[in-house]
């Protein structure tokens, strides 16, 4: 196979991985507290450089095989997204872009969620999963007077974070956790967070990579076309 090839595959690989994050954006742009996730892309030659700083010193096989590119990595947008009133004493909007309310799963684990679109469910408060929001203790809320005050909120790094669907997250490392004894503060009542996904800007991005997709593509029919010729060329030459 021609070595051009080579980043060329790759690169179609990388913007197929990109056309479903941005896809998956764009079908939450209407999600409570939904957080869009991005991608950043490096080649091998960057892990051989980090290797040697380390103390390794890799063997660079060949430059253009080493200059693939690759997905390095995905990461959260932590930046939060717009509050908007709603009247309904049952929705809350969390006032820092890195806290989070305690839920429950249906398989008994401690998730996380930014959506505050909170439901009643046999006299407790539920999610619009209905799965069981906590207090500090990791009991659940029951519907009484002054509820919003036992809703439990802790403080996350985004990088301590996993997305494992239904808009929920669960820890990396239980000890980058912080808890709030209270929420004074912390809670806007009556009122809930967008999601922060701009549907423009994804649509613009969307755009991008299936034109760089497409370039890749057309780059490698380009080459096997050349190959073809230089083959044919060849064999009449030694007829």
């Amino acid at each position: 196979m021609n070595q051009g090839t080579y980043p060329l595959a790759a690169s179609m690989v990388n913007q197929i991985n990109r056309l479903d994050q941005i896809s998956n954006n764009l079908a939450n742009v209407n999600t409570n507290g939904f957080k869009q996730e991005g991608t950043t892309e490096t080649t091998f030659n960057h892990y051989l450089q980090r290797s040697k700083n380390e103390g390794f010193v890799p063997t660079k096989i060949n430059e253009v095989t080493n200059n693939i590119p690759k997905i390095d990595a995905k990461y959260i947008n932590g930046e939060m997204g717009p509050i908007a009133p709603t009247g309904n004493n049952l929705d809350f909007a969390l006032n820092q872009p890195d806290t989070f309310f305690k839920i429950q799963n249906q398989n008994g684990d401690i998730v996380y969620s930014r959506d505050g679109a909170f439901k009643v469910f046999d006299g407790f408060i539920v999610d619009s999963n209905g799965n069981n929001v906590l207090n500090t203790d990791n009991e659940p809320v029951l519907l009484e007077e002054g509820f919003e005050n036992n809703i439990g909120v802790a403080q996350i790094p985004y990088t301590n974070l996993q997305k494992i669907g239904n808009n929920t997250y669960k820890l990396k490392d239980e000890n980058e956790v912080l808890l709030f004894e209270n929420n004074d503060g912390l809670l806007e009542q009556g009122a809930i967070e967008k999601s922060n996904v701009n549907s423009v800007t994804a649509m613009v991005e969307l755009i991008d990579a299936h034109r760089r997709f497409e370039q890749s593509q057309k780059a490698i029919s380009t080459i096997d076309e050349i190959n073809s010729k230089l083959i044919d060329k060849i064999g009449n030459n030694t007829r």
